[in-house]
């Protein structure tokens, strides 16, 4: 009985590992379809009591402050083109962003919790 919890419990979390995964590639396809962080940042919220007391936690909630800081970011961004500033911020937006996919991605494949 104790080995059916056990392989009940590592198959829940490889598919919560799995779908943390499909987030970050929603994320990351953004860049070419402008849409799909919607759908990963809905997945985050739908989800996030299933990896409540996981290591998957704290991926979840790195993608979703991915996701509301970086909104954020570009809005200001948009906002300030007309003086200039606004390329460079939402190129560094761009970056920050960037960086937080790779990251997160990476420790996500080596069964790293996010450290904030």
């Amino acid at each position: 009985m104790n080995d059916e919890l056990v392989t009940r419990d590592d198959t829940r979390l490889k598919s919560l590992k799995t779908l943390t995964l499909a987030v970050y590639v929603l994320y990351a396809l953004s860049y070419f379809t402008g849409i799909t962080a919607i759908a990963g940042i809905i997945i985050n919220y739908i989800k996030k009591e299933d990896v409540a007391g996981t290591w998957l936690e704290s991926h979840f909630r790195w993608q979703i402050r991915t996701f509301w800081f970086g909104l954020l970011w570009a809005a200001i961004g948009t906002a300030t083109l007309f003086i200039l500033i606004g390329g460079a911020i939402l190129f560094a937006n761009f970056c920050w962003i960037i960086y937080r996919i790779v990251k997160g991605w990476l420790n996500l494949n080596d069964g790293k919790p996010m450290t904030f």
